[in-house]
């Protein structure tokens, strides 16, 4: 698990570093239906990366209580010795 931690923060670093070089990056525009919303390049892919982080984390925080509330119920059915 801290290897995980240690790639996760390199991996941040890594995109804070991207952000802050890239600060004068071109305006970008983003068209969503009847929305129409002008902004910097590093704040659109600042924000689908955020946006990629919570789709991810809703589809497994589930996964994991669910994985949790299993091995704990087995936990029970096993006798100890």
């Amino acid at each position: 698990m801290q290897v995980f931690y240690w790639i996760v923060l390199l991996i941040v670093i890594g995109i804070a570093l991207f952000a802050v070089q890239n600060s004068d990056a071109p305006l970008v525009t983003i068209r969503l239906a009847l929305w129409k919303i002008e902004t910097s390049l590093i704040y659109t892919i600042l924000g689908s990366i955020g946006l990629g982080i919570i789709i991810t984390l809703l589809f497994w925080i589930p996964r994991a209580i669910r994985a949790s509330f299993k091995k704990r119920k087995v936990d029970q059915e096993t006798p100890s010795t």
